[in-house]
């Protein structure tokens, strides 16, 4: 009687796992199934755009700003409509370049002209074309606040970094090019004759992009003396890079990371070597990572996270030459005429909250005119969503020139990381 129960239980046993089994490889078959129908809609979306960011044929040299190319993005924007643009540029060493980006004009009509800019300074995504934000199938999916912007009477101008869906080299995290980028989409936007700007202007940048807007505020009086900066916020900015990059060395933004800042650091700073810091691994898959976008490099570095594998054969920054790359890449301090918000959320997990109230303590100590918003619960990816009412409120008043209120004074809610 007791081996048949055991029989009967290991019979209900195997037919338990092996309907799990099925489940499994159905799921992992949809899975399969949906993952080739996007790609079949995303390669049939960007080869019905890939001939706008050709960049051959074109002047070597234009002016900063110049639009050579425009066209309408073709998607319904609550308050306003948006245009498709690429417009010169610089690297940061001076060589003359292509981006592309978008331009978002408000239809309303009782707000007062010219109209103020907010450039708009977008974070890690990957550098294939698919996943450039004007290259996207719906460009506002992930930028909805702008219609907040439009209904202000505000045009925004969102650059999508020179070489990220255009041809060339990526600045990743290199801040005067992206900081060059940032302006010139400004003076893009300028020379857009239906949108009636004026030269005044604020940045907007997260993550990557608040990396990007530190740089291009405190370049801003030298760079484009003809525009005239009110304000900055940097939400989550990739502005203290070694202590970041100390913290987050052995998980897996190695993977997510390391790959883009392989295709682009060593590219401008021939004293860096990626066979000094990349496992042979790292090393044989780095450049096709490097185009895949966020969220796929993300999963496929939690697998092989999860496997042990290894990006990095050893920390970078513990390599003089990329320690100092990390330094010089850090975000610089605004002077104290440059208002200034930092916003960050406790729980961010990828620019890890120590390292922000490192840069607002350095801010605040060098005289900066910080102001602080700190959030609780919300994901790296949602700040910028879950802010922006407070961050437009921020920039108005700005724009309405009320003085910022520093909250230098006021205690860090988390301690800062060390700079090693």
């Amino acid at each position: 009687m007791t081996e048949v129960i055991h029989k009967k239980r290991h019979h209900k046993v195997r037919r338990f796992f092996t309907y799990l089994l099925i489940f499994f490889v159905t799921l992992i078959s949809l899975g399969v199934l949906v993952l080739s129908i996007h790609s079949l809609t995303v390669n049939a979306h960007q080869n019905r755009i890939k001939s706008f960011y050709k960049t051959d044929g074109l002047p070597k040299k234009v002016r900063l700003g110049e639009i050579v190319r425009s066209e309408p993005l073709g998607v319904k924007i609550p308050n306003g409509y948006g245009l498709r643009i690429l417009y010169g540029t610089q690297s940061g060493s001076g060589d003359y370049t292509f981006s592309s980006g978008m331009v978002f004009i408000p239809d309303n009509t009782t707000a007062a002209t010219p109209r103020p800019i907010v450039a708009w300074a977008h974070g890690t995504l990957g550098l294939g074309d698919a996943c450039t934000p004007s290259r996207l199938n719906n460009p506002v999916k992930n930028i909805s606040w702008i219609s907040q912007m439009l209904s202000r009477g505000w045009v925004v101008t969102a650059t999508d970094y020179a070489g990220f869906g255009t041809p060339g080299n990526s600045g990743y995290l290199l801040g005067k090019d992206e900081a060059y980028d940032v302006l010139n989409s400004v003076r893009a936007a300028r020379n857009v004759g239906e949108a009636h700007t004026s030269n005044n202007y604020a940045v907007w940048g997260h993550s990557q992009g608040g990396n990007s807007a530190l740089f291009s505020s405190s370049l801003a009086k030298t760079y484009a003396p003809d525009l005239r900066l009110i304000s900055t916020v940097a939400s989550a900015p990739a502005a203290e890079l070694v202590p970041l990059f100390n913290e987050q060395y052995g998980t897996v933004g190695d993977w997510v990371i390391g790959p883009l800042l392989g295709t682009s650091w060593p590219a401008s700073n021939k004293s860096l070597n990626n066979s000094d810091v990349m496992t042979k691994t790292g090393l044989n898959n780095f450049q096709r990572i490097a185009n895949q976008c966020i969220l796929q490099s993300s999963l496929v570095g939690l697998i092989r996270n999860l496997f042990g594998m290894k990006f990095y054969s050893q920390n970078p920054v513990t390599i003089s030459s990329w320690k100092e790359m990390a330094k010089k890449q850090s975000a610089p301090v605004l002077k104290s005429n440059m208002p200034l918000l930092v916003v960050e959320s406790k729980a961010d997990k990828v620019v890890l909250p120590n390292t922000t109230a490192l840069y607002i303590q350095s801010a605040c100590k060098a005289g900066s005119n910080v102001d602080s918003l700190w959030v609780d619960n919300v994901a790296h990816q949602a700040i910028p969503k879950q802010t922006a009412n407070q961050v437009i409120a921020w920039i108005g008043d700005r724009f309405n020139n009320i003085p910022n209120q520093s909250t230098c004074s006021q205690q860090l809610p988390v301690a800062p990381a060390t700079d090693p």
